[in-house]
């Protein structure tokens, strides 16, 4: 089963360029996001949520935009926003509804990648059916808990959020370090094996 998940994901088949291109701009928004918050910069979500793990965030910074690019072109999302937590969604979407915006105390930056973030969340749940959890590593009933959720409830839930926001495999230093080494030289087969261990990466979490 693992395997064959891995396989058929990797192909890209079911993945349309409407739903890959806005994630790639995603990952490379949050790469720099990463970048530029390195060094103690600002405060960002739980202790250690943004530091990319295997000593791979002293590479992030100096990387040029188009390697910065080259490792954001993942069939995957490279942050987290607790997609997996299906009592903490289940719990923030049926209450987002009674919710004013609330007044965003975290950096600006912070605050609209997250709000980015949530609209490609919401908008990948409710026009396809298993993307959600490919792409995101959402749970079904999550994935069904944003489709029905409205497009307006969306911004009540930016500003407590952003605590949330981390960098995805933060339990392995070598996917990341291998990410960041392949940009770096531009190794293209290496990016596409390193890529698909990703993908193994993200099966490995859905399993029970």
């Amino acid at each position: 089963m693992h395997e064959a998940w891995v396989g058929g994901w990797s192909g890209q088949p079911s993945f349309s360029v409407e739903l890959l291109a806005p994630l790639h701009d995603l990952n490379l928004r949050f790469l720099d996001l990463v970048g530029s918050h390195q060094g103690g910069a600002g405060s960002w979500g739980a202790a250690g949520s943004l530091d990319l793990p295997g000593g791979a965030s002293a590479r992030l910074g100096p990387m040029t935009a188009s390697q910065r690019a080259a490792a954001a072109h993942c069939p995957y999302a490279l942050f987290d926003l607790r997609f997996h937590d299906e009592a903490h969604w289940n719990a923030r979407l049926q209450g987002a509804a009674h919710w004013r915006v609330a007044d965003e105390g975290a950096e600006e930056d912070i605050a609209n990648f997250v709000r980015l973030a949530l609209f490609y969340a919401w908008h990948v749940a409710t026009t396809t059916r298993h993307a959600a959890r490919l792409l995101l590593g959402m749970s079904e009933r999550t994935a069904g808990a944003f489709r029905a959720t409205t497009l307006n409830c969306l911004p009540t839930l930016v500003a407590s959020e952003t605590a949330n926001l981390s960098v995805r495999f933060l339990d392995s230093g070598v996917y990341w370090s291998a990410l960041v080494s392949a940009a770096v030289r531009r190794d293209d087969q290496k990016l596409r094996r390193i890529q698909l261990f990703g993908l193994q990466l993200a099966a490995a979490a859905q399993l029970p």
